[in-house]
């Protein structure tokens, strides 16, 4: 888009969504660029349903992920840079903006909470302003199905939804998993992948995270079965919530 493209279509809409992704482990099947793919993909969809802007995606995040390919960027400093832009858009006219997380780690998902928090308690009132910030995996069913069965990350609802809009990026002959272990513990908790070092006994130290040396591969879940199709279902659900959330902010109905 061009300067003029942007100042005509905010006569149309001042709705805007930021796709936020990263570029993080996924295995040996999934590109590191999965979360970003993800969150484009949706809000393409749901423009193209409701007519409203979309950002070009935020590729940098934090992981807490270390495996080669990973880059992480602090949790604070992703927060600062969410809220640049957002003054960034608010200046220009935008006053519905929808932060979509293609990325579900439970630091960025504060992270970004943070940043549409302090944007608008620290400056004056704009209005018409609603900001929300939507983690993806929120708003399908089925994701939600598959995450209380123990499947998170580089698992079958992020492989299914590459192999719909991707399938030349998703190398399945490649896929593996962890050691039984390791695969076992990080499917009943995808924060298990952390460990914190202690040096002392004293309550007042802050320990040192590192990731569980032992993961090699990177996967938080269970690949098998997962199929375009299915991907087509969760994108499905998803833009539909979409659709809903962006309509209740254009009219004012968010609860």
């Amino acid at each position: 888009m061009t300067v003029r493209d942007v100042e005509e279509g905010l006569r149309q809409t001042q709705t805007i969504i930021v796709p936020v992704g990263i570029l993080e482990q996924h295995g040996y099947h999934l590109p590191l660029s999965v979360d970003i793919h993800n969150a484009v993909e949706l809000a393409r969809r749901a423009s193209e349903r409701t007519g409203c802007f979309v950002a070009p995606p935020v590729h940098y995040n934090f992981s807490g992920g270390t495996l080669p390919g990973t880059i992480n960027v602090s949790p604070p400093v992703f927060s600062l840079m969410l809220m640049d832009i957002l003054q960034s858009l608010v200046m220009q006219g935008f006053r519905k903006i929808l932060i979509l997380l293609g990325h579900a780690g439970s630091e960025s998902q504060a992270a970004a909470r943070d940043a549409a928090h302090h944007f608008q308690r620290l400056r004056p009132p704009v209005p018409g302003l609603v900001i929300c910030v939507v983690p993806f995996t929120q708003l399908s069913p089925t994701i939600q199905q598959a995450m209380d069965s123990g499947d998170y990350h580089a698992g079958f609802y992020e492989t299914s939804l590459m192999l719909y809009w991707k399938p030349e990026m998703v190398r399945m002959h490649l896929a593996a998993m962890d050691e039984n272990a390791v695969a076992e513990m990080m499917r009943r908790d995808p924060d298990a992948y952390a460990i914190a070092e202690k040096r002392t006994v004293s309550p007042f130290e802050v320990p040192r995270v590192i990731q569980d040396p032992r993961i090699r591969v990177g996967v938080m879940g269970d690949f098998d079965g997962a199929t375009a199709a299915a991907g087509e279902k969760i994108a499905g659900e998803c833009v539909d919530a979409l659709e809903t959330i962006i309509r209740q902010m254009e009219e004012g109905a968010l609860g």
